[in-house]
């Protein structure tokens, strides 16, 4: 189910659920990786071959020289090319994923057929040297236990590591499964208006959203669905984190869309 491929001296790690299916990309969210769709792949079954990269800093993938827009859509673009995937195929993302699944859709849109995007803004305005990141400046890439990488995460960023962390390939020690300082730039590198690349897509879509969440605000995500056709809303009672929260809820509108394609 894992597999990797070299993009200009990097490793790309993905997984390939597998099945006879229609493919679905599926891009996750920050300081996340592909094995987060494991339960939406579970839902799906063999009507779609659910298709997970971890996206570059993430992972088991290498980390990168950049993390702008233009560099996450090339990797994916890559991917697709390697797996021969060259008919139009639905795209998923959530949060980080569907920002960068936003750029990918108009950027290439021969190549996506439909587009699900996860609690994904358009206008973003990061304080990345505000209190809400401190718990990154505070993380350590490596240390020569796990217990140590948790203690320096803190609570927050342990939930984002507890269950991910990677023994050192020397086997003297852990490591996240991200470089914080990457994400930090990764955060920073989101900032900007991307209106232009939301609405230059014309596939079907739609926008799953937590009504309560801190990242997409219910205006925002109603003049989303509002101002591009084709485009339809899928509420679920919950915060930016609603994946992980209400999974189920997420599962069943994913399914749902996809039923109409």
């Amino acid at each position: 189910m894992r597999h990797e491929l070299k993009i200009d001296d990097r490793v790309l790690s993905y997984l390939d659920f597998g099945g006879a299916g229609r493919p679905l990309l599926a891009l996750h969210g920050g300081m996340a990786e592909g094995l987060a769709f494991t339960g939406l792949a579970e839902h799906l079954g063999d009507g779609w071959r659910v298709i997970a990269p971890d996206q570059r800093g993430h992972g088991d993938s290498d980390r990168a020289p950049d993390y702008r827009r233009e560099g996450y859509v090339r990797d994916a673009v890559a991917l697709l090319d390697h797996l021969g995937l060259d008919a139009p195929v639905a795209l998923l993302g959530y949060s980080l994923g569907g920002l960068n699944a936003y750029h990918l859709a108009a950027a290439h849109p021969g190549r996506i057929a439909a587009l699900i995007g996860i609690d994904a803004n358009i206008e973003i305005n990061p304080n990345t040297e505000g209190t809400l990141f401190d718990f990154l400046r505070g993380m350590r890439y490596t240390a020569p236990t796990r217990e140590e990488l948790l203690d320096a995460a803190g609570p927050v960023g342990a939930q984002f590591v507890a269950q991910a962390l990677r023994p050192l390939p020397s086997g003297e020690g852990w490591r996240l499964p991200f470089h914080p300082q990457d994400m930090l730039d990764s955060i920073e590198a989101c900032r900007g208006d991307h209106w232009d690349a939301w609405l230059a897509s014309t596939c079907p879509a739609v926008l799953i959203h937590g009504t309560r969440s801190q990242g997409l605000p219910q205006g925002t995500a109603d003049a989303m669905v509002t101002r591009r056709p084709k485009t339809s809303y899928a509420p679920l009672d919950g915060d930016h984190f609603v994946p992980f929260t209400d999974p189920q809820g997420v599962h069943e509108a994913v399914a749902a869309f996809l039923s109409t394609l």
